[in-house]
């Protein structure tokens, strides 16, 4: 199965890189642009059936993926 994890700061949590970005948009003149914040996007495959490879990816979230004091994370297992 192949998973998708995607993993943010916590709302609340300052991000710097995200200030960058976002003041490199606005020099650019995309003055629109408001509230950027970066994030992790993390793909890999897992084997076994979909409710297996979702708790498995779960626990690979919690213990490396995302740090759970300062980030959010969801994913997607399919095909």
């Amino acid at each position: 199965m192949r998973a998708k994890v995607y993993v943010t700061l916590k709302s609340g949590v300052l991000d710097p890189a995200g200030k960058a970005i976002e003041h490199a948009l606005h020099t650019l003149g995309f003055e629109e642009a408001h509230d950027v914040r970066l994030g992790k996007y993390i793909e890999l495959r897992v084997d076994g059936d979909a409710d297996r490879a979702a708790g498995r990816v779960d626990d690979m979230c919690r213990k490396l993926l995302a740090n759970g004091v300062i980030e959010d994370y969801r994913f997607e297992v399919g095909d």
